[in-house]
C-alpha cells in the first residue's frame, strides 16, 4: 500500500490544498493525518491561509481516503464537523515485520514510549520537525509539519511504500529517505 503521512495542518487552507494536491500527484491509496487538523493552538501563530471551515470542506471531500489520530489541538467539537474519525489516540500499522505505532506525539514520544518491541517504529508529529532516528530498541519517525514547520524544515509530508519512507516538501521534492529493514 502506498501511504502518505502528514501532521499539523493547524487550520491552514492554503497548505491543506497543497497537501491534497501532493496526495493526488503521489497516487497514494490513503492519507494518514497525525493530528492537529483545524485549530492552530495557543503556542503557534496563525498559519498562512488560516481558514478551518475551508479545511473542513477539503478534508470531508476525501473522507473515505483518510486515516487520522487525535492531536492535542483536536477536540470533540472538531469531530462534530469532520465526517471521518479523528479522536483515536493512536493507530497500529504493520509493514516489513515492523509494528508502526502512529500517534500525535503529545502523550507518547521519544521521552515517554508506548509499549514497543525491539525493531518497532514510533511515528508521530507534534514537534513540527521531520526526523528519522534509529534508537537501540526502536525507530522514531516524524513527517514534520504541513503548515508550521520548525527548525528551518520544509512544509512537508512523508511517503511510505514497500518499506521505504521518503520525506518530501509540499512541491514533491524529496529530501530524506529511510528503508525499514
Amino acid at each position: 500500500m502506498k501511504l502518505m503521512i502528514a501532521s499539523d495542518i493547524h487550520g491552514s487552507a492554503y497548505y491543506c490544498e497543497q497537501l491534497l494536491d501532493a496526495y493526488r500527484r503521489e497516487g497514494a491509496e490513503k492519507l494518514l493525518l497525525l493530528g492537529d487538523i483545524l485549530y492552530h493552538g495557543p503556542r503557534n501563530d496563525l498559519p498562512k491561509g488560516y481558514a478551518p471551515k475551508q479545511v473542513i470542506s477539503m478534508l470531508n471531500a476525501v473522507k473515505n481516503e483518510l486515516l487520522c489520530v487525535r492531536g492535542n489541538c483536536d477536540t470533540e467539537v472538531d469531530q462534530m464537523v469532520l465526517e471521518f474519525p479523528i479522536l483515536a489516540d493512536y493507530c497500529i500499522l504493520y509493514s516489513a515485520g515492523h509494528m508502526i505505532y502512529a500517534t500525535h506525539g503529545h502523550v507518547y514520544n521519544e521521552n515517554k514510549l508506548p509499549a514497543l518491541k525491539k525493531g518497532d517504529v514510533l511515528l508521530h508529529g507534534h514537534t513540527h520537525v521531520p526526523k528519522c532516528t534509529e534508537h537501540a530498541d526502536y525507530i522514531y519517525l516524524n513527517p514534520g509539519s504541513v503548515s508550521i514547520p520548525k527548525e528551518d524544515s520544509p512544509h512537508g509530508y512523508l511517503m511510505f511504500e514497500d518499506g521505504v519512507l521518503t520525506w518530501k516538501a509540499l512541491d514533491g521534492e524529496a529530501y530524506m529517505t529511510y528503508t525499514l529493514a
